[in-house]
């Protein structure tokens, strides 16, 4: 029998209220470990959604004194987005897909019985990938990782959804034998594999898509405005100086959200 969303999906959904700061809201993503939070009314009625990306813009557009004043007076109801991407928890897997896939959306708010019962995102998807490989294990080579994080462009595609579903990451950046990076396969990257199947022969080389990419220097806001406008969730931190040399990390944002949610952050006082 064919999965259906409800089988894959995450049951129960983390929300705040309309009335929350920005700050608070950075605290909730940053506890939960999530990016979006649902906005509800006092009858537990969901308003819309709120995502680390509308907290980036936020700290973005907060530029000068004046501007940080009038951002951090904006609650969750001011910045959240409306109506809410939804899909029914009964519907066919390779139709969730096609849906994933058309709207361009990180995640579904799954809807039975006209009520929200959890959420399916690209995380789950990529899980569902690993879970789904047979793995060998004949020997130390069959079961070990291919690539945590990093890998080559022969990585296999399974290794690499095995990989990013261990790491809790959502993308793995590709590199030469030198560590000059060739590119990043992420969870989009990755969707149409769950509806169409799985070469046991396909590299991540002939799924990936060219990297972004920030220097060590630059600022918050840099990173949180080439977020924005390219809509990835990850950069990989370079040094412009030896851009060709191993990357020195990644930045997320998670990472930025972190930061608003810190005490000691303007957003918090």
């Amino acid at each position: 029998m064919a999965k259906l969303v409800k089988d894959l999906m995450h049951p129960g959904i983390i929300t705040c209220k309309p009335t929350a700061t920005l700050g608070q809201v950075a605290v909730l993503l940053n506890q939960h470990n999530v990016h979006a939070l649902f906005v509800i009314d006092r009858d537990g009625r969901i308003m819309g959604v709120i995502t680390d990306f509308d907290l980036m813009a936020g700290e973005w557009l907060s530029s000068d004194p004046d501007s940080l004043n009038v951002m951090r007076k904006l609650t969750a109801a001011d910045l959240m987005s409306n109506p809410v991407d939804t899909i029914p928890s009964n519907t066919p897997l390779p139709e969730a897909v096609d849906q994933f896939m058309k709207k361009g959306v990180s995640r579904f708010l799954v809807i039975e019985n006209e009520k929200p019962v959890g959420i399916l995102s690209l995380s789950d998807f990529v899980a569902s990938i690993a879970d789904n490989v047979k793995s060998k294990r004949d020997t130390v080579a069959d079961v070990m990782s291919d690539a945590i994080l990093v890998c080559r462009g022969k990585t296999p595609v399974a290794s690499a959804a095995r990989a990013m579903t261990s790491a809790g990451w959502r993308s793995v950046l590709v590199v030469d034998a030198k560590g000059k990076i060739l590119g990043v396969v992420s969870g989009h990257d990755l969707l149409r594999f769950v509806k169409d199947g799985l070469d046991e022969k396909l590299v991540v080389r002939d799924v990936m898509h060219p990297a972004l990419t920030i220097d060590i220097h630059a600022s918050l806001r840099d990173a949180a405005n080439m977020m924005i406008q390219n809509h990835h969730h990850r950069l990989v931190v370079i040094d412009k100086d030896d851009p060709d040399a191993f990357p020195l990390g990644a930045i997320s944002t998670f990472d930025i959200v972190a930061e608003m949610a810190n005490p000691n952050s303007v957003w918090q006082k």
